[in-house]
C-alpha cells in the first residue's frame, strides 16, 4: 500500500466516517482558529492514522507554517483511538481528554444549537450530541486536525465516536506503526527488494533502518546513529531493569548524560524502532528481535 502522498484510509470505517459526517461541523474551521489557518492545505487533504505521541512531537516544518510535520510528512486529517479520560462541557464546545497509553490531547467538538436539536435522536453525528454516547473511561475514536492554540495543542475534531469492538484499538495502533514505518524506513517493497540485493550495500539505501531496514541486532545499531542515541542505547541495555524498563532519569543516571542529551537520544531510538514507551512517555525498554 502506497502511504507517501494519499493516505485516505484506515480500517474500521474511516474513510466513511469522514464521508457520513459531512466534514467539518458547522463553527469548527472559524471558532478553533481564524479563517486562514492551514488554507494550503484543504486541497490536498490525507486521513493518517497516528498516536498521541505522534501528535505530541509533531513540528511546523518553519516557524510561520500553519501546519505539522509527523515523520518528515505534512498532516492535516488524522485519526487516533484512546480512553477519555474527562468530558468538560462549555457553552460552545464539549471537551474531551484522551489518553492512548502514548501520551494524553485534548479534543475539542464546536456545538452548533441548531444542528444540536436537529441530531438530537441520532446515535452519532452532531455537535451535541457525541457527549452523549461517548463516556468518560470508555474509548472513543476521533477524525480531526491537530491545532495549536497559546502554545497548547489540541485536535478539532470533525466527529468522536465511542468503540464498540475493542479489537478496534489494537488494530488502529498496528495500522499507525505500519504508516509510521513507511515514512521512517522506507515503503516495504523498497526494503524487500533491498535485503534481496543485499550483500553490503542493501542497508545503505534503507533510511537508516539498519541493514536492509530490519531490526539491528542485539547489542548493534545502524551506521550513522548518533552518540547520544548509542550512550542511552548503552544505559538501557547495561542496567538492571524491569520488564517497564528504565524512566529517563535512571538512564540519565547510569549513562552519565544530561537530561537533554537522554531525550535526543531517545527521540532517534524511537524513530529508529529500537525503543518503546511502557508506562508512561518517559519510561523505555528495548525492542530487541534475538537472532
Amino acid at each position: 500500500m502506497d502511504y507517501t502522498n494519499n493516505y485516505t484510509t484506515t480500517s474500521h470505517g474511516a474513510q466513511a466516517g469522514l464521508s457520513t459526517g459531512g466534514g467539518f461541523l458547522p463553527g469548527s474551521q472559524t471558532a478553533d482558529s481564524p479563517s486562514t489557518t492551514n488554507k494550503r492545505s484543504y486541497g490536498k487533504d490525507t486521513l493518517r492514522p497516528v498516536t498521541l505521541r505522534q501528535l505530541i512531537d509533531a513540528h511546523h516544518p518553519h516557524p510561520d507554517a500553519e501546519y505539522f510535520l509527523i515523520d518528515g510528512s505534512e498532516a492535516t486529517q488524522v485519526t487516533f483511538v484512546g480512553q477519555v479520560r474527562n468530558i468538560s462541557t462549555q457553552t460552545t464546545n464539549v471537551t474531551y481528554k484522551l489518553d492512548d497509553g502514548t501520551g494524553t490531547m485534548e479534543v475539542k467538538v464546536w456545538i452548533d444549537a441548531e444542528a444540536f436539536g436537529q441530531n438530537e435522536g441520532e446515535e452519532e453525528g452532531g455537535g451535541g450530541k457525541a457527549s452523549k454516547v461517548v463516556v468518560e473511561q470508555g474509548y472513543a475514536r476521533v477524525w480531526g486536525r491537530l491545532k495549536a492554540f497559546n502554545n497548547k495543542r489540541h485536535v478539532g475534531a470533525n466527529i468522536i465516536r465511542p468503540i464498540r469492538d475493542y479489537n478496534e484499538i489494537q488494530y488502529h495502533l498496528l495500522e499507525a506503526t505500519a504508516v509510521h514505518l513507511h515514512f521512517a524506513r522506507g515503503p516495504v517493497e523498497l526494503l524487500e527488494q533491498a535485503k534481496g540485493g543485499a550483500g553490503g550495500g542493501g542497508g545503505a539505501h534503507s533510511n537508516g533502518g539498519g541493514a536492509g531496514g530490519a531490526a539491528p541486532a542485539p547489542g548493534q545499531l545502524p551506521p550513522g546513529t548518533s552518540l547520544s542515541a548509542r550512550k542511552v542505547y548503552q544505559a538501557i541495555r547495561n542496567t538492571p531493569q524491569s520488564n517497564e524498563g528504565l524512566h529517563v532519569q535512571q538512564i540519565a543516571t547510569a549513562g552519565g548524560l544530561e537530561m537533554t542529551e537522554v531525550l535526543r537520544g531517545g527521540e532517534e531510538l524511537t524513530n529508529l524502532g529500537v525503543i518503546f514507551t511502557t508506562v508512561d512517555e518517559h519510561t523505555w525498554a528495548l525492542l530487541e528481535i534475538e537472532g
